[in-house]
């Protein structure tokens, strides 16, 4: 099993990226295994910080977003904003922790305002 190189944080060779990064280039790792790690260090015997890198050279382009992909995004997004109590279009994404929209998760308060 080989190790894997480990560099500090900021001091990455070129040639390398994460994930994020790739992204901003319009590539995706491309089925590769993780070729290095960025450590950051952390206070208080934390653990550090890891950030796995990829080799750029074997990055491939971002597939691109077909019609069936972007409507199945604008399902998924619809879904998302639909009330499951009021059935309606809340017009942001519900929040999990509220589980439906404002007014359906406190009516008390839309009543008196």
């Amino acid at each position: 099993m080989s190790t894997l190189p480990v560099f500090r944080w900021h001091l990455a060779p070129d040639g390398y990226a994460t994930r994020r990064q790739l992204r901003a280039r319009d590539l995706r790792p491309g089925g590769q295994d993780v070729a290095a790690q960025l450590e950051r260090p952390r206070r208080r015997g934390r653990p550090p910080l890891v950030a796995y890198l990829y080799r750029v050279d074997l990055a491939k382009p971002v597939r691109p977003m077909t019609p069936g992909r972007w409507r199945a995004h604008a399902a998924m997004m619809r879904a998302r904003r639909t009330c499951p109590e009021c059935h309606r279009d809340a017009g942001y994404v519900i929040p999990p922790t509220l589980g439906s929209c404002v007014p359906c998760a406190y009516p008390e308060e839309q009543r008196a305002a």
